[in-house]
């Protein structure tokens, strides 16, 4: 028995290139190791120095090359220190490795020690752990290192969901559907992503089991089920569904079931991105004609619009301190990763891109150039492709 048709949905758009247009460009190689993926352009791009300094002594004991190198990446990939002469910066870094455990310290210049902890797993889990540590001690803000990103590639020839860390490495393919996989999202504990497949020939919601690679179907109602997003608990989910006629916005308990519907419209709903609190849900709709975002309580309710000065907006996602939004809106035919302060209902065009993700920091954003994944500072500006060379890169997601 056929399903019933529903309005058509558009899950892909065309990526665009980063914007050449800024202020100060400075170049450089930014590690010789082995790269994750092919391809890894190293250009970084910095608006605003005020980074702190910091000295890094190579990490004493076995495996020292590799724990120095991945530790320099991510405290450079940061975007909060310059890492310059140990004479004269304004912290230094140093260790020590038994092989099984890294033992990390951390001193301000006139020695006061200010972070000593000891970190056990593999190489690279210590590094990001001491690298994590070193960010949060210094600037109070949450570290990037070791976060898993998700994303969908073509590198197979069709579109399939990858995983990757934060710095470019530990590449891996999730799915292998031969088929259409979009729109992944992972849970806010990273243990767990959701995507839109289509094996049954219908768009239906699977998830993953990021540890085990167990997956199941949650979602086949009749029609369209796209864009499930996890609520911040990961108790409820917030998707895309068609199965009463039209593409509406509905709430879901954590296995998909006992929809409720939240929107009734004759446009499409999209792209549901929660609050941090789980309180609210901002999302896109073309019920006005252009796709506009709004924003509606999660228990339902009417919906307002949310004024950005642009006249189409999509792809909304809410940073993890509930103060900003960043989104894409299009310009002269090009997308443009935008950045909403809620507060002030200031909008900032950040470059052209797509597909914005916020980190578990609140101040990097990932989102798809050019066949890359671009990291980007929002405060400072700089910019880093993690991964390239592997097909058409689309719609990241983020572990928060």
């Amino acid at each position: 028995m056929k399903r019933p048709t529903s309005k058509p949905m558009s899950l892909f758009g065309p990526l665009s290139t980063v914007s050449a247009a800024l202020a100060l460009s400075v170049g450089f190689s930014l590690f010789t190791g082995t790269p994750a993926v092919a391809q890894e352009a190293p250009l970084i791009t910095i608006t605003k120095s005020d980074k702190i300094s910091l000295g890094l002594n190579a990490i004493s004991g076995p495996e020292s090359a590799v724990l120095s190198q991945i530790l320099q990446k991510d405290l450079q990939l940061s975007g909060a220190f310059s890492i310059g002469s140990n004479t004269t910066a304004n912290y230094l870094v140093s260790g020590a490795s038994s092989g099984t455990n890294l033992r990390g310290l951390v001193t301000e210049r006139g020695g006061r020690v200010i972070l000593e902890r000891s970190y056990s797993g593999n190489s690279r889990a210590q590094a990001h752990a001491f690298a994590n540590d070193i960010v949060e001690t210094i600037t109070g803000v949450r570290g990037i290192a070791g976060s898993k990103i998700g994303f969908v590639s073509t590198r197979s020839g069709s579109k399939e969901i990858y995983l990757v860390d934060s710095d470019g490495s530990n590449l891996t393919q999730l799915t292998r559907d031969s088929g259409i996989s979009v729109a992944p999202r992972i849970s806010g504990d990273g243990r767990k992503l959701a995507y839109t497949g289509y094996q049954s020939g219908y768009a239906d919601v699977y998830e993953i089991d990021l540890a085990s690679g167990a997956r199941k179907r949650i979602m086949k109602y009749p029609g369209t089920n796209s864009g499930a997003a996890y609520s911040p608990n990961g108790d409820h989910f917030a998707v895309t569904l068609s199965k009463d006629g039209n593409p509406e916005l509905y709430v879901t308990n954590q296995n998909g079931d006992s929809p409720r519907r939240l929107t009734m419209t004759a446009g499409v709903e999209s792209s549901p991105t929660w609050s941090p609190d789980g309180r609210e849900i901002i999302y896109s709709s073309d019920a006005g004609g252009n796709s506009m975002l709004y924003r509606i309580s999660a228990s339902g309710g009417t919906p307002s619009q949310i004024r950005t000065g642009h006249s189409y907006n999509t792809e909304p996602h809410w940073s993890p301190d509930g103060k900003k939004v960043v989104f894409n809106v299009r310009e002269g035919g090009a997308f443009q990763v935008a950045m909403l302060e809620l507060g002030s209902g200031h909008v900032r065009l950040l470059g052209e891109g797509q597909n914005p993700v916020w980190g578990p920091d609140s101040k990097h954003i990932i989102y798809a150039s050019s066949g890359s994944l671009v990291l980007l500072d929002v405060v400072t500006l700089q910019r880093n492709s993690i991964v390239g060379g592997i097909g058409k890169i689309s719609e990241p997601t983020w572990m928060r």
